[in-house]
């Protein structure tokens, strides 16, 4: 079994420092929330795992598999609950190829495998939350 460590520390109002292995960053809350604004949110970082869980598997896949692109981005969106509490009940995410010469079977192939088998973060949130998968092609 593996284990993963992130430490966090208070620097006061809602802001805090936390790290893990690969960095530090500031989390603080919105304004209207009683936050100073200056740090990233707790719950949209939940986006920011889920993409770039993705990303590095198709940056793998793409190498692989020898596909041709230029670059890629994936933007992501998620749907809170109404209640006190809330939650995300599902996700959208949008993966967009740039290139020349793209080969649209083979990065559907890769986007699958990603979402389907070797994202860790979208099999888990899959236990929470509907999502939906979009990809656009793009010609540079």
């Amino acid at each position: 079994m593996k284990t993963t460590k992130s430490h966090t520390k208070w620097l006061g109002n809602l802001a805090f420092e936390s790290s893990n292995p690969g960095g530090n960053l500031i989390i603080d809350a919105a304004i209207e929330q009683g936050g100073s604004g200056e740090g990233l949110r707790p719950k949209a970082l939940m986006l920011n795992s889920l993409a770039g869980c993705s990303a590095m598997d198709i940056a793998n896949l793409v190498t692989k598999m020898r596909a041709e692109i230029d670059t890629f981005t994936i933007d992501v969106e998620g749907d809170l609950t109404d209640e006190e509490v809330q939650t995300y009940h599902t996700f959208r995410i949008n993966y967009t190829f740039f290139g020349n010469n793209l080969d649209r079977e083979k990065l559907k192939k890769i986007v699958n495998l990603s979402t389907q088998k070797y994202c860790g973060v979208m099999i888990m949130y899959r236990q929470f939350a509907k999502i939906e998968i979009e990809i656009n092609y793009v010609a540079s």
